[in-house]
């Protein structure tokens, strides 16, 4: 069994290169699934329930020195460290409940700097038991009141390729899917993620730049910009649900002469639904339909999308996160009679940087029904988590 885990583990990212076919696929959905339930999980394990009374013993017998009685740092007079921008206020709900435990126990465990992050954070993993941890992870927590019901970081699923997760996010992505066969063709989408009003409610911007080779002749230019809001509204770690709804404007500001935009200003909304299992083994589903303004220029059609991955990291879940993931995803026009169009979508996600805050995710998308004049799309992403520090920051 640890022998078929190692090599699970190695493997998973060399299958991604040699799929080309719907037989190929085939293979990479079966084996996907088998690492599912084979490969270690990501998700902390505790051998007993956290004791919240004997963490607070923990606190004041050394973490009070630097972080204060309040959790919202000692007096600067009684410290002999200048703060860095990434010292922690506990009491900040919209700051920490993103922030799963596993971020934390790391720095505790390793100090600071395993996550990218000061050195005046020392490492306690040879001073402090593993259940002295989590108890005192569980004493800080308490901090922050949360009365606002923010959902919680475990609830923050691997970003998928197409399918949008419903945690509200303050992300910064650079997206692009180029086709894999027939004319060169490729559109990046500049995707700005920022919550707003609180940590419940998202901000998007999606900026999409086309490039094609049309009759031998290259042609560039946007697509249509998409804003939209999403809102979190309902959200569980006892469940491991999130439900949140997004509702979003298309503008017409791509040319549908050359194929860059639908010539009219659309409707998107759609409802996401994700579901995290005890392993880190996790479900993405997405429903949603496009309604055109003026329908004599575009059809309406309705998707949805539905993605199943697992979350793995070597160190007890404490090292660098990979998340094999697989997307079915389908397009449907609301004519009677009308086909859909399915797509299958082995990919990828790994996080870069020390702190994770930079992920790259990569796949190849296939057409599955419907092929003709669909071809297959290499897709590949850059994201950078905002809320955890600049761009140069965090990688060593």
């Amino acid at each position: 069994m640890e022998a078929f885990r190692g090599w699970c583990g190695q493997s998973v990212i060399s299958l991604y290169l040699i799929v080309s076919s719907r037989g190929v696929i085939l293979g990479v959905l079966a084996f996907v699934c088998m690492c599912t339930f084979f490969l270690p999980a990501q998700t902390l394990h505790y051998t007993k329930r956290p004791d919240v009374e004997n963490g607070g013993k923990v606190y004041r017998g050394g973490c009070i020195a630097c972080h204060g009685s309040d959790g919202k740092g000692a007096p600067m007079a009684s410290t002999v460290f200048l703060r860095p921008d990434t010292f922690p206020d506990f009491t900040d709900c919209a700051g920490t409940t993103p922030e799963p435990n596993g971020n934390w126990k790391a720095a505790i465990v390793h100090g600071g700097p395993s996550r990218g992050l000061s050195q005046i954070m020392p490492a306690f993993g040879d001073l402090l038991t593993d259940d002295q941890i989590n108890d005192v992870m569980a004493y800080m927590r308490g901090f922050c009141k949360n009365v606002h019901h923010y959902p919680l970081g475990e609830l923050n699923l691997p970003r998928a390729l197409v399918t949008e997760k419903a945690f509200p996010e303050n992300e910064l992505v650079i997206s692009t899917a180029a086709s894999a066969s027939g004319a060169p063709a490729w559109t990046t989408d500049i995707i700005d993620e920022r919550t707003i009003i609180d940590a419940r409610t998202q901000l998007e911007t999606d900026v999409p730049v086309n490039y094609a080779d049309q009759g031998h002749n290259w042609t560039e230019g946007l697509g249509d910009i998409t804003l939209a809001v999403k809102r979190e509204m309902f959200s569980s770690l006892k469940t491991g649900s999130i439900l949140s709804l997004q509702g979003g404007i298309l503008l017409p500001t791509g040319d549908r002469k050359r194929g860059f935009g639908a010539g009219t200003m659309q409707l998107e909304p759609f409802a996401a639904f994700d579901q995290l299992f005890r392993e880190n083994t996790f479900l993405q589903f997405q429903l949603g339909a496009d309604l055109p303004v003026d329908t004599s220029v575009a059809p309406r059609s309705m998707f949805w999308r539905a993605t199943a991955g697992q979350a793995m990291a070597p160190d007890h879940m404490l090292g660098r996160l990979f998340s094999p993931m697989v997307e079915f995803l389908a397009t449907r026009g609301f004519k009677p009679g009308a086909s859909t169009n399915w797509d299958v979508l082995p990919e990828m996600q790994i996080t870069v940087s020390r702190r994770q805050h930079i992920r790259t995710g990569f796949g190849v998308r296939e057409p599955f029904t419907n092929t003709s004049g669909r071809t297959p799309q290499v897709v590949f992403y850059m994201l950078w988590d905002r809320a955890d520090g600049k761009l140069w920051e965090g990688w060593r």
